[in-house]
């Protein structure tokens, strides 16, 4: 009887250890880049130079150090998918605001045609701070090529960490500087470029076409690699996800020795609660609740106008799993619940 107890009195405080929170180190960097790290490992980099057409945070990694966002174009990696040069990361935007594109903004666009593509251009960092929670938050502008102000973007961030969980809580408020419409468009609004261990396998090329007519063409090709797979909040697995309605949606696979998952949550009070999942099996996992109208082939719509002075807010969760298992639903819906409060 005594040897039992003593081995629940050490083995106790091991499994209290594995999920205690991990303190968070925000740390400002030359060269218009915050690096956010996590129990002393890096996790990701705020990235707002001008010379990207939004800011970032990228690369995104597990607890584990896998990097789980794509490395191209910043930082490609060998055999990866190089299409979609805007895809970077994570991040927030929007393929139609006052006739501006900017989602599909990026280098790879012609010089003759970004007057029709917008900019978010970060100038202000707003706060840094490291401990159990790290917090970063930061003041944008989202301009057209004249610079001149659509919207004013205030963007806060909170980081948080255990053994094997990676969590960011993003706020982001939208105030208009003059009349604002997101007019109804597939592209939006919370975007990240998953890894290629984590794409669907895909087993024929595919094209894809934006509100311009450019065309892009993922390759298929012989795909050893890709594993992942979605589930939603409502049961709709792999490419089935897309277009469909829930309150959470995470792509799952293996990378390395262990399993990664990446959940992103909605919050009750975004607008269109909840979200349309914009998750593409070659890797684009987005939210986008404003893309009413293509994800119901045409059936109902939903615009978002903004007078002067009005504001909107958005609000996600992103969670970042590994180990033997991925994040459960039951854990799925109790972090919903979590950040429903």
């Amino acid at each position: 009887m005594k040897f039992r107890l003593l081995i629940c009195f050490f083995s106790m405080p091991v499994a209290l250890f594995a999920q205690r929170k991990e303190q968070v180190k925000i740390v400002m960097q030359p060269g218009n880049r915050v690096d956010i790290s996590i129990g002393s490992k890096p996790f990701t980099s705020f990235l707002y130079p001008d010379t990207l057409e939004k800011p970032v945070l990228y690369p995104l990694r597990a607890a584990d150090g896998e990097v789980v966002t794509r490395g191209f174009p910043l930082d490609p990696k060998p055999g990866e998918p190089t299409d979609h040069p805007h895809h970077i990361g994570t991040w927030f935007n929007f393929e139609n605001l006052n006739g501006l594109d900017f989602w599909n903004n990026s280098y790879a666009i012609p010089a003759d045609k970004k007057h029709l593509y917008g900019w978010i251009k970060t100038d202000k960092i707003l706060e840094t701070s490291s401990g159990g929670l790290g917090k970063l938050g930061y003041h944008a502008n989202w301009v057209n090529q004249q610079n001149e102000i659509q919207l004013e973007e205030t963007t806060h961030f909170e980081f948080s960490g255990t053994a094997n969980r990676r969590i960011i809580d993003r706020v982001t408020t939208l105030k208009a500087a003059k009349e604002c419409l997101f007019t109804d468009a597939k592209d939006g609004m919370l975007g990240l470029r998953l890894a290629h261990e984590l794409q669907i396998p895909a087993t024929e090329d595919q094209k894809f076409t934006d509100n311009k007519g450019n065309v892009t063409v993922v390759k298929a090709g012989d795909d050893h690699i890709a594993n992942g797979n979605y589930l939603t909040s409502e049961g709709k697995q792999g490419n089935d996800a897309w277009s469909t309605r829930g309150v959470w949606c995470k792509v799952y696979g293996k990378m390395g020795a262990d399993s990664v998952s990446i959940a992103i949550i909605d919050h009750p009070k975004n607008p269109n609660y909840p979200t349309f999942w914009h998750a593409r099996g070659y890797g684009l996992f987005a939210a986008n609740p404003l893309g009413e109208k293509v994800f119901t082939n045409g059936k109902s719509a939903k615009s978002l106008h903004l007078n002067k002075g009005e504001s909107v807010t958005f609000r996600y969760r992103i969670v970042i799993e590994d180990g033997k298992a991925t994040t459960s639903v039951k854990e799925l819906n109790a972090l919903a619940t979590e950040f429903a409060k």
